[in-house]
C-alpha cells in the first residue's frame, strides 16, 4: 500500500483510472468464469437426451457462452487501456519530477553519480514502474475474485470433488510462501543494485574503447566491468538455484489437480453409480482447476513486480532525496567582482577528512591569483566551491561582499566562467557549442572570440566551417583544438570573474603557446582563479597560493615564494629539471 500510495501522488488527474481498471479486470475475470458455466449447462444438456439431438434449451446458453467470452475480452481490453492511461502519467511524472531535481543539483553531485547510474534510476526504474501499474495491478482484484469464485462455484456443485481441489491448492501456496520470504526481497534489492552497476561501468567502458583499442587490450583490461558482470552473474546463479527445487515441486503440484479428481471421480461412481453427474461435474472441475494455477501464477508475478516497483520508487526518491543547491527567495547582485573566501571548510559526501579546511583569501578585482600544489591537494576543489559546483559546510565565499549562496543562480553563471582540463563540446555544431557561451551574440562576436581564441585555423579546414557537426561524419577535434574552442566560448560568455582548471594541461606544445595566447585575451582585465601545474603559465600571477591538504601552506608572488625556500621553490626546481629533461644516448668508450 506504501507503494501505491507514492504511486498515485504521481498519477494527477488521473487516480480513478487505476481503481476502475482493477474493477473492470474482476468483471472482466468473472465473466470468463461464468462461460465455464454455461458450458457445462450444454453438456449437460446432452448428457439429460443421451446425445440424441440438441436440446433446445441449450441454444440460449451457446449464446451466453460466446457473449460471455467476447465480453470478456472486450472488459479486460477496457481495463488495460485505462491501467496503460495512468501507468503512463505516473512514468512521465517520474521522469518530469526527477529531471527537475536533477537540474537543481550542485554540478559536483555528477561527479559522484555516473551518466550512466542516473540514467538507470530515472529510465529503467520509471518504466519498471509503468510495467507494474499497466499490466499486474488490473490482475490484482482478479487474483484474489477468481480463485474465491471458483472455490464457491466447485463447493456449489460437488463439495467432495472441491475438498479434492483444495489439497493441490493448499500445497502450492505452501510452496509459494517460502519462494516469496524475505530473502526473495533481499534478491531484488541486490539484483537491482547489481543492473545499475553493470548499467554503469558499461557506460565507462563504451567511453574507454578508444584507450582500450590503442593499447591493443580486450574487457578483462577494464576490470571493474568484468568484475560487475561477474557479480551479477553469481548472484543470478545462486538465487536461480535456490528456487530450482522448490519452483519445480510447485509447477508439479499446481497441474496436478487431474490426478487427485480421476480417482475420487471413479470412486464416487464406483460407490453411487450415478456416472453421468460424476462425469458431468468432473468436466466443469477440468475447466475451472487450472484457474486456480493461473491466478497463483498471476499473484507470484504480481508480487514479484511490486518488489520491483517498490524497489524502483525507493531508489528513485533516494535520488531525489539529494539535496539540491538553495536559493535565495530575495537575491542580491554583486555590484563588484572581488572574489572573497572567508574561513571556508568543505568535506565530500561520505568522507571523514576534510578536502578543504579553513581556507582564507581574496582576489580584488582584476587581479589574479593561482593555486599550486601536489595532486589531492584540494586545488580543484577550492576552485569548484566557487561557481557552486558543492556547498562550502563552513565559512563563506563572497563576490563583491555578497555570499554566493546569496545570489541568484542565473546571475551566477552570468558573473562566473570556468574552463577545465577537458572541456565537453556537445554533438551538435560549433556555432551552437560557442553560443551556450551567449545565446544572443552576433556573428561578428563570434568571429572576434574565435580569433581571440586562436581558432581560425580549425574553424578554415573545415568543409562547413562553423555548421560543422562536432562527432559526425568522422569529424572530432583534438584535445588542444576543444580547449581553445572552450576558450572561445568563455569570452563570448564574457564574465568578469574566470575559473581555470589545469587549462592546458592535455595540450601539445604547438597548441599550448595558442592556448596561452588565447587565455591572456580571456583573462585580460578580469578576476582569475588559475590552477597550473605548468608552473612557468603562473609566474605573471599576482598572488600564488601552495596548497597541502586542503590548506594553504605558503603564499606570495612567485619572487617572493622562491626567497622562502619552502615547499614552492622545491616544486619550482623540479619543474626546471623536468623542462631541460632530454632523451640522449649513452656514449662507450673502448
Amino acid at each position: 500500500m506504501n507503494t501505491l500510495r507514492k504511486l498515485q501522488h504521481y498519477m494527477g488527474n488521473r487516480k480513478a483510472l487505476l481503481p476502475l481498471s482493477m474493477c473492470i479486470s474482476a468483471v472482466s475475470e468473472v465473466t470468463g468464469m461464468l462461460t465455464y458455466v454455461f458450458i457445462w449447462l450444454i453438456v449437460k444438456g446432452f448428457f439429460d437426451t443421451h446425445g440424441n439431438r440438441i436440446p433446445a434449451e441449450t441454444i440460449p446458453y451457446a449464446g451466453w457462452a460466446a457473449g460471455l467470452a467476447v465480453g470478456s475480452v472486450v472488459l479486460y481490453y477496457l481495463a488495460l487501456m485505462c491501467s496503460h492511461l495512468a501507468a503512463f502519467r505516473v512514468e512521465s511524472n517520474l521522469r518530469k519530477a526527477a529531471m527537475r531535481q536533477i537540474v537543481r543539483m550542485p554540478l559536483g553531485f555528477f561527479d559522484l553519480n555516473t551518466s550512466g547510474k542516473i540514467r538507470k534510476v530515472i529510465d529503467d526504474n520509471a518504466g519498471i514502474t509503468h510495467s507494474f501499474l499497466a499490466h499486474q495491478m488490473p490482475d490484482l482484484a482478479g487474483s484474489v475474485l477468481v480463485p474465491l469464485t471458483a472455490v464457491i462455484l466447485i463447493f456449489a456443485f460437488d463439495w467432495k470433488l472441491g475438498l479434492v481441489c483444495i489439497i493441490p491448492v493448499a500445497v502450492a501456496m505452501f510452496l509459494m510462501g517460502h519462494l516469496m520470504n524475505t530473502q526473495g526481497q533481499a534478491f531484488m534489492r541486490a539484483y537491482m543494485t547489481s543492473l545499475e552497476e553493470m548499467n554503469t561501468e558499461a557506460v565507462e567502458y563504451v567511453r574507454g574503447i578508444p584507450v582500450i583499442k590503442v593499447f591493443q587490450q580486450t574487457i578483462y583490461s577494464f576490470k571493474n566491468f568484468h568484475k560487475s558482470i561477474m557479480a551479477y552473474n553469481q548472484m543470478a546463479s545462486s538465487y536461480t538455484g535456490l528456487w530450482e527445487k522448490p519452483m519445480s515441486c510447485y509447477t508439479i503440484i499446481i497441474n496436478s489437480f487431474v490426478f487427485f479428481l480421476a480417482p475420487t471421480v471413479i470412486l464416487i461412481v464406483s460407490h453411487d453409480g450415478d456416472y453421468a453427474s460424476a462425469l458431468l461435474n468432473f468436466f466443469l472441475f477440468v475447466l475451472i482447476t487450472p484457474l486456480f494455477s493461473q491466478s497463483i501464477m498471476k499473484s507470484m508475478h504480481l508480487s514479484e513486480a511490486l518488489g520491483q516497483a517498490g524497489e524502483a520508487i525507493g531508489r528513485l526518491e533516494r535520488l531525489l532525496e539529494y539535496k539540491p543547491l538553495s536559493w535565495p527567495e530575495k537575491p542580491e547582485k554583486p555590484t563588484a567582482f572581488d572574489v572573497c573566501y572567508d574561513h571556508v571548510s568543505f568535506s565530500y559526501p561520505g568522507a571523514t577528512q576534510k578536502a578543504v579546511d579553513g581556507i582564507s583569501f581574496s582576489i580584488p578585482q582584476g587581479k589574479k591569483v593561482a593555486l599550486v600544489g601536489a595532486s589531492g591537494g584540494g586545488k580543484t576543489t577550492i576552485a569548484r566551491l566557487l561557481p557552486r559546483f558543492w556547498d562550502a559546510d563552513e565559512g563563506e565565499i563572497r563576490i563583491g561582499h555578497v555570499n554566493i549562496k546569496h545570489i541568484a543562480p542565473e546571475d551566477l553563471m552570468q558573473h562566473v566562467s570556468f574552463v577545465f582540463q577537458n572541456p565537453h563540446l556537445l554533438k551538435t555544431t560549433l556555432r551552437e557549442n560557442l553560443k551556450y557561451g551567449n545565446p544572443k551574440a552576433r556573428e561578428e562576436e563570434i568571429n572576434r572570440a574565435l580569433n581571440l581564441a586562436q581558432c581560425r585555423e580549425i574553424i578554415d579546414r573545415l568543409p562547413e566551417g562553423l555548421n560543422t557537426k562536432i562527432g559526425a561524419e568522422g569529424t572530432y577535434l583534438s584535445g588542444g583544438e576543444r580547449q581553445r574552442i572552450a576558450l572561445a566560448r568563455a569570452i563570448l560568455k564574457n564574465a568578469p570573474i574566470i575559473v581555470l582548471d589545469e587549462a592546458t594541461a592535455y595540450a601539445d606544445p604547438e597548441n599550448e603557446h595558442l592556448i596561452q595566447q588565447a587565455l591572456r585575451e580571456l583573462t585580460a582585465g578580469k578576476t582569475v582563479l588559475t590552477i597550473a601545474h605548468r608552473l612557468s603559465s603562473i609566474t605573471d600571477a599576482d598572488r600564488i597560493l601552495v596548497i597541502d591538504k586542503g590548506r594553504i601552506v605558503e603564499q606570495g608572488t612567485h619572487e617572493e615564494l622562491l626567497k622562502q625556500n619552502g615547499i614552492y621553490k622545491t616544486m619550482w626546481n623540479e619543474y626546471q629539471q623536468s623542462v631541460s629533461w632530454t632523451i640522449g644516448k649513452e656514449v662507450h668508450h673502448a
